[in-house]
């Protein structure tokens, strides 16, 4: 194992916790939008992220992740998804590692120990991003009015996951199910893609899950 000091950075001792839109309300919106919507938002809040970096064609490093995760390293511009916990692609050697809530401590542990000498880096960027699930028969519709990225299914198939400019910023689409899909974006510009999740989808009826 590294000699990297790991620190549980989620807090312990009973503090509020609170998503990027706790002040939007979200939960008082279940149940209240349009029967049969086309578009369901929900909120994935406060889960753990945790960027890895290493070499991916290192055979050790690929088997240490393999071995501490269960998840085989994703190639290129895919995210793989195992129950809730999802592993993606950012780059040539690095990749996202997304886990449930409160678990982000022991998986960077077991990454460090699987992972043993080898030059690696893992830092927790829990507290700069979250996703939105989007799912429906019309989420296609309202990812084509906001990001010139091609969402064909030829071209954006089921574990497909970019980085690209959506309405007047960036984030990370990521195509996790048939109907569904994730938007993985920065804490500090939530408002801005709620606002603009509700403008896009009110002509197909937007509703939000819990």
């Amino acid at each position: 194992m590294t000699a990297a000091n790991v620190y549980q950075q989620r807090p312990t001792n009973g503090a509020k916790a609170e998503s990027s839109l706790h002040h939007a309300g979200l939960q008082s919106l279940v149940g209240k939008g349009r029967k049969n919507a086309g578009v369901i938002v929900r909120e994935k809040k406060l889960l753990g992220h945790l960027t890895i970096r290493g070499d991916g064609h290192d055979a050790a490093f690929a088997a240490g992740v393999h071995k501490a995760l269960g998840i085989e390293l994703p190639a290129a511009l895919t995210v793989v998804v195992k129950g809730e916990t999802s592993l993606q692609w950012m780059g040539p050697d690095e990749w996202l590692l997304i886990v449930p809530t409160g678990e982000e401590f022991a998986a960077e542990q077991k990454l460090r120990e699987a992972l043993g000498d080898l030059h690696i880096a893992i830092t927790n960027v829990s507290g700069g991003q979250q996703v939105l699930e989007l799912s429906g028969p019309k989420v296609r519709q309202v990812l084509m009015k906001s990001t010139s990225y091609d969402v064909h299914p030829n071209n954006f198939p089921v574990g497909k996951a970019v980085g690209t400019v959506f309405a007047k910023s960036q984030l990370v689409i990521r195509h996790t199910a048939e109907d569904t899909w994730e938007l993985l974006i920065r804490r500090s510009f939530s408002d801005y893609w709620w606002l603009w999740l509700q403008d896009a989808a009110a002509e197909y009826g937007l509703s939000v899950q819990a």
